[in-house]
């Protein structure tokens, strides 16, 4: 054992040892010294608040570069894309996402097909961009368009991508008109979405607000009912609709509803000259709880008592055209 001592590090070298400290006496202090205030969360580039800053500068980049193409009917894109290639049925649809500038991928058309003036300018259309056309039989289009009335004509065009909620907003202020937005609330056929859509291009709203889930999206049968207007009436997603109808409010826009036992009828909307966010319910549960508890005021539209409710896509229109006629005559 007495060995042991002699082993390399057995024995402690003279003053290694720590001894007690009386008090900091500033020891401490070395340890803040240089580093200065500590920088702010949106400068912190881990941090939330410093994504939410980089997301509204390019918000903003793309509305100074992009506010032409949003004028012109260009998709105004985002994020989420839906997945594979949609397709776009229809001599009208697929002439108006070629006039509008959708980035088509290629033009079906059917072999010996009748043709008229549409037609001719979707050749000469795809021609000038150099879009892909493809001679099949009446029997591909079939296929491809799952059955659909094509007219002979389909279109490829690429996964529909999402606007934010904030982007309609910026589409209404490049417009210089007080907003005008429609949300749809458990409306789960696409070709009422379209419908929407189609009201929504024609009397001037800004934008139409779909919940993520539980709701139709943008597709092919959305972008055949609505007529080409799907090129140019932006559509935005919410996780949550009570919460992005929250968020609008916050904005300075009201929110009214429409639904069976409103507290007024939709010619007397009160709200239809200022910023307002028309929420449409499902044909048969109409507004969900927590959408009705948003709302500012909720209207209804009068009808026969023999008819029990009317679809989205005619509800909204009839109340678009209100809002339009009352902001006319405003002038």
């Amino acid at each position: 054992m007495a060995g042991n001592s002699r082993r390399p590090g057995a024995i402690r070298k003279p003053g290694s040892k720590k001894g007690a400290r009386v008090g900091t006496g500033g020891h401490g202090r070395k340890a803040l010294e240089g580093k200065g205030p500590t920088p702010k969360a949106e400068e912190r580039t881990y941090h939330p608040a410093y994504k939410r800053k980089a997301e509204a500068e390019k918000r903003k980049a793309d509305r100074q570069t992009g506010a032409q193409g949003a004028r012109k009917g260009v998709v105004r894109g985002t994020r989420r894309p839906t997945g594979g290639a949609e397709v776009v049925a229809g001599r009208n649809a697929v002439l108006e996402a070629l006039r509008t500038e959708v980035p088509v991928i290629a033009v079906h058309l059917a072999s010996r097909i009748d043709h008229d003036d549409r037609t001719r300018e979707i050749l000469e259309l795809s021609s000038t961009r150099g879009v892909q056309l493809l001679e099949v039989s009446r029997t591909e289009l079939d296929h491809l368009t799952e059955g659909s009335v094509h007219q002979g004509v389909a279109a490829q065009v690429p996964p529909y991508d999402y606007a934010d909620v904030e982007d309609l907003l910026d589409v209404a202020d490049e417009s210089g008109v007080p907003p005008l937005i429609v949300a749809l609330d458990g409306v789960t056929d696409p070709r009422n979405l379209g419908a929407v859509l189609r009201s929504a291009g024609a009397f001037g709203a800004h934008g139409v607000v779909v919940p993520s889930r539980r709701s139709a999206g943008v597709t092919a049968s959305a972008w055949k009912t609505s007529a080409g207007a799907a090129a140019r009436v932006p559509v935005a997603r919410a996780t949550n609709l009570a919460r992005a109808l929250a968020d609008l409010k916050k904005s300075g826009l009201f929110v009214v509803g429409l639904d069976a036992g409103g507290d007024s009828e939709v010619h007397e909307l009160a709200f239809a000259t200022d910023p307002v966010v028309l929420v449409v319910g499902s044909e048969g549960k109409g507004l969900s709880r927590l959408v009705r508890e948003a709302c500012d005021a909720v209207v209804s539209i009068p009808i026969s008592s023999d008819v029990e409710s009317l679809n989205a896509g005619v509800a909204a229109g009839i109340t678009l055209y209100e809002v339009a006629q009352a902001r006319r005559s405003a002038r």
